[in-house]
């Protein structure tokens, strides 16, 4: 089972293999792999599991996921969720 929380990319760095970006986890900015998803742009949501981005997916969908950890009371605007 993967564990993924969506995040909206901010920019980008490097190429290929060294290709990272910051994304936003709900007001948590992180350095995360994005050598997975080289389709992947600024503005995009991706799905993101121990720091590697493994896949992108559209906002309707990330807001859905996110809504559901709220509900949970869980993601990555709850209390030590990101550190």
């Amino acid at each position: 089972m993967c564990l993924a929380i969506p995040g909206r990319i901010v920019s980008i760095h490097g190429h290929d293999l060294q290709r990272t970006g910051r994304v936003n986890f709900s007001g948590v900015i992180r350095d995360v792999n994005l050598s997975c998803v080289p389709e992947a742009e600024v503005g995009d949501y991706v799905l993101v599991h121990v720091g590697l981005a493994i896949s992108r997916v559209d906002e309707v969908e990330a807001e859905r996921i996110l809504e559901h950890w709220r509900q949970m009371g869980e993601g990555p605007e709850a209390e030590g969720a990101m550190s």
